[in-house]
């Protein structure tokens, strides 16, 4: 869906910018939103693009007074001073632009407009404009050099909120074997920005309009084909879903879930602790259901109630096992038994050291199957890319909850995904992974073997994280985790994933994100900490 806006002339012979309600006065061309309708549903907020719908009332920046050209929100606080009596204006202009410099409405550097089109807009005489000019420029509130304009000065600093990062970091410890995270710095970063290049230069102009929600067809179509090639998936193009990454693709799955009445779903216990977060988002509680050494526990499944269940089946996280034959055709069974759904998450298919890949699940079944995965651990998570592939009965109403979630992911991104996909970039970014991971995995079995004696490591065949299980005389856990803190080493344990707390000492280690040298470092660090 695409959107185009209209064209009007301004004072001085330049094309309008427009905003929500018409063309903008020169003056704000800095500071105008979007131009053209929004496409359909779609509310346009301050700033943005496309007629409110009734009822809406015009925020800052939408629209002027007694129906005039829309006014930028950083202007709009001089109205006042230009509708003042004729004796008081010059004082009042001066007052109002004094004002918006010490509060940090205009901040330094902002560039301001000319004395002709502010005035213009205004509806002043451009010697008053001038005048506050040059006097907030001899307090030292703004600066001007000849041919260059008048900007915000530096001289006063308002105190000026701080964005707050939110975003999860590492705890700064010596030692971080915290799993979740692949190595940042195998990013292809000169791949990936020759690929941006070549799309930007590629791209038509038409193409960045609103996107189809379900995602541009050329990145669905080869992600079709990568995954019908890496993962054996049943994958049509007209199925797939460009999503924001797993956690967007779980929520939308419970959004529909629920709609269709859907109270629970089944998630796997050890599992992620974010499915409850995130189908509780969407109105839909969790009903934690055992593992046994074959998988999930399909009596607990049956006896549960529930119609749709969270698996991952290929490397179960956290334990490392990988669904047995006999258990994935029980699951299966019991999904057509009672007309439901397996949610399969592939958090990590790429990554197979020992064994041959086991293949998706959703191959054995694409009509009881939801399969979801995102390119968070082969090239980087803030890139919020993945994808999701939905049964027939449900891909109407997934895609219309995506549409009306957020119009679709950025098509820059998706279409230098797919160029990605397609040169081959992504298959030999995924062997230079695979060949890393596989290197510090061995290392860190090693250094456990060696500083630990005794201890048993399992689910190492794949994914980018052990199970480490350490003998008796390293407990009580609690104790262990105290040491280690106290040492700066960061772990976490099996206990954190949903399974009974016991004194036995489990530990979920990541290993990805941390080259050899620093693993055996950590290794050895732990050992000190907790040792006698």
């Amino acid at each position: 869906m695409t959107s185009s806006g209209t064209s009007a002339e301004v004072p001085g012979g330049l094309g309008a910018v427009t905003d929500d309600c018409g063309p903008v006065p020169s003056a704000y061309r800095a500071a105008a939103g979007g131009s053209g309708p929004a496409p359909s549903g779609h509310v346009a907020g301050a700033g943005g693009s496309g007629p409110a719908p009734s009822g809406h009332v015009a925020g800052a920046g939408e629209s002027g007074p007694s129906g005039s050209a829309p006014w930028a929100a950083a202007w709009e606080l001089l109205l006042p001073a230009a509708a003042a009596p004729a004796r008081a204006r010059g004082r009042s202009l001066q007052a109002a632009l004094r004002t918006a410099v010490r509060s940090g409405r205009l901040a330094p550097g902002t560039r301001l407009p000319s004395s002709r089109e502010l005035a213009a807009d205004l509806g002043v005489s451009r010697g008053l404009v001038t005048e506050a000019y040059e006097q907030l420029t001899a307090e030292g509130y703004l600066r001007s050099g000849r041919g260059a304009g008048t900007w915000v000065g530096g001289a006063t600093r308002a105190a000026h909120p701080r964005a707050r990062d939110f975003a999860p970091r590492s705890p700064g410890a010596r030692a971080d074997f915290l799993p979740g995270t692949p190595d940042l710095s195998l990013f292809p970063r000169t791949a990936w920005a020759a690929a941006h290049r070549a799309v930007l230069a590629e791209l038509p102009h038409h193409a960045l309009g609103y996107p189809d929600p379900r995602g541009l067809p050329r990145l669905r179509t080869a992600l079709a084909e990568l995954l019908a090639r890496r993962r054996g998936v049943v994958a049509d193009p007209e199925r797939i879903v460009v999503v924001s990454g797993v956690a967007q693709a779980t929520t939308l799955l419970g959004f529909v879930l629920h709609a269709r009445g859907t109270t629970t779903v089944g998630v796997e216990n050890p599992g992620s602790p974010e499915q409850g977060a995130l189908y509780a988002s969407a109105g839909i509680g969790t009903v934690p259901l055992p593992l046994d050494e074959e998988g999930l526990a399909t009596g607990p499944l049956h006896d549960s109630g529930v119609r749709a269940v969270v698996t991952t089946p290929a490397h179960q996280f956290p334990s490392g096992i990988a669904y047995s034959a006999r258990r994935r055709t029980e699951l299966l069974d019991w999904a057509r038994s009672v007309d439901g759904l397996v949610v399969e998450d592939d958090y990590d298919g790429d990554f197979r050291y020992d064994r041959a890949p086991v293949g998706a699940l959703q191959g054995l079944d694409p009509e009881h199957v939801a399969y979801t995965g995102s390119i968070s651990k082969s090239l980087a998570p803030g890139l919020r890319l993945g994808w999701l592939l939905v049964p027939a009965s449900i891909a109407e109403e997934v895609v219309e909850r995506k549409r009306t979630m957020d119009l679709g992911n950025p098509v820059v991104d998706q279409a230098l995904l797919a160029r990605f996909v397609e040169r081959g970039d992504y298959d030999r970014q995924l062997r230079r992974c695979q060949r890393a991971y596989k290197e510090r995995r061995d290392t860190l079995v090693s250094a456990l073997e060696e500083h630990f004696p005794g201890a048993e490591v399992s689910g190492i065949a794949a994914g980018l994280h052990v199970i480490a299980s350490l003998p008796d005389r390293y407990g009580p856990v609690d104790r262990f985790l105290e040491r280690a803190a106290a040492a700066e080493v960061a772990v976490r344990p099996l206990a954190s994933y949903g399974t009974a707390p016991d004194d036995a000492v489990r530990l979920v280690l990541g290993y990805a994100h941390l080259p050899p040298g620093r693993i055996r470092a950590g290794v050895r660090l732990m050992s000190a900490a907790v040792r006698d």
